[in-house]
């Protein structure tokens, strides 16, 4: 994972007022409940005293308690109470927990895994706003979600393992693809084409584009598939842990307005994107290493432009937070 970043974790339904909610994030077992005004608050998932699981406590006023010794902690992981000691002695200072900054827009949870550098600036999202309507579903894979990311940006599948959806057409040729990074977003335009008998072009060879990149992908973890500008997919890829990630896609429209059918269309549109999913799980989760790197086993090719640029630029990341002093 790449230290001092924003990623998405949850969705706001997952987490309701008065009910922590535990889940594995980043190789880390984390809590998240709901302050009095709404406010998500994340905590690791292990109570300092004794080591129960937090998120089997329960929410008192805007305190988590611990379900072994109600041991009560603030939003911030200070411990205020311990019914033991009684009301008026003050908890030891050590007594805390790591607390994680969050942020909550467009019905997803973030939290800034890492060492905060000043003020926090929120973290970025699609320019896709209420006019939108969107259904989704979320699903675990057996893999790294690096590897889950570069599936998503990988244009020489297509017509191989998506031969009854996408990939038809049989356009195997792949001219560049064009990538490039821009204010921590990685741009991808899209050229392939059939074979008819001349070799791909590279990258700089390909016209400068007239129109939206087709992917987009906003450093760590939210993809977009820009079909046309009322027509998205978009895809968070969740790190689990070193071998698991989740996705949360959602299908955004603003074609069909009218609500009942709004409805329809939405969900017509998540089962095609659940087949074609599908189809990428069966052979991501054969790949090794299940985890990515700039600097590993794989021997990419031309095609692989759209990949490697992320794979640069992941690695200049996580540089950047290691001399930073992220471990």
């Amino acid at each position: 994972m790449i230290p001092n970043q924003w990623y998405v974790v949850l969705e706001s339904r997952e987490v309701r007022v008065g009910r922590p909610v535990g889940a594995v994030r980043m190789g880390e077992k984390m809590v998240f409940w709901r302050r009095k005004d709404g406010k998500v608050v994340c905590m690791a998932d292990r109570c300092p005293h004794l080591g129960a699981s937090l998120s089997r406590g329960k929410v008192v006023e805007d305190h988590l308690a611990c379900p072994f010794h109600a041991f009560e902690f603030d939003p911030g992981g200070a411990c205020v109470y311990i019914p033991a000691l009684g009301r008026n002695t003050p908890p030891p200072k050590a007594m805390r927990i790591k607390s994680y900054p969050t942020y909550e827009a467009h019905g997803f949870i973030w939290i800034y895994w890492g060492e905060p550098q000043g003020e926090l600036l929120p973290p970025k999202f699609f320019d896709i706003d209420e006019t939108f309507s969107y259904a989704g579903y979320r699903q675990l894979w057996p893999v790294h979600y690096s590897r889950m990311v570069e599936n998503q940006l990988d244009v020489m599948h297509l017509p191989h393992v998506h031969t009854d959806t996408i990939g038809r057409g049989r356009k195997v040729v792949v001219d560049g693809p064009l990538a490039r990074v821009e204010d921590g977003v990685l741009k991808v335009w899209v050229f392939n084409r059939k074979d008819d008998g001349t070799p791909p072009r590279r990258a700089d060879e390909l016209p400068t584009p007239s129109r939206p990149p087709f992917l987009e992908f906003i450093f760590p973890n939210l993809w977009q598939n820009r079909i046309s500008s009322d027509y998205r997919i978009v895809v968070a890829f969740v790190p689990v842990d070193e071998e698991h990630g989740m996705f949360y896609l959602r299908q955004y429209q603003r074609i069909v307005r009218i609500p009942i059918l709004r409805e329809i269309v939405n969900w017509i549109g998540v089962l095609g994107s659940h087949h074609i999913a599908e189809q990428d799980r069966r052979v991501v989760s054969t790949q090794l290493p299940k985890k990515s790197a700039l600097r590993g086993e794989d021997k990419p090719v031309q095609g692989d432009h759209a990949i490697l640029t992320y794979r640069r630029y992941r690695e200049e990341l996580i540089e950047k937070a290691r001399s930073n002093g992220a471990k």
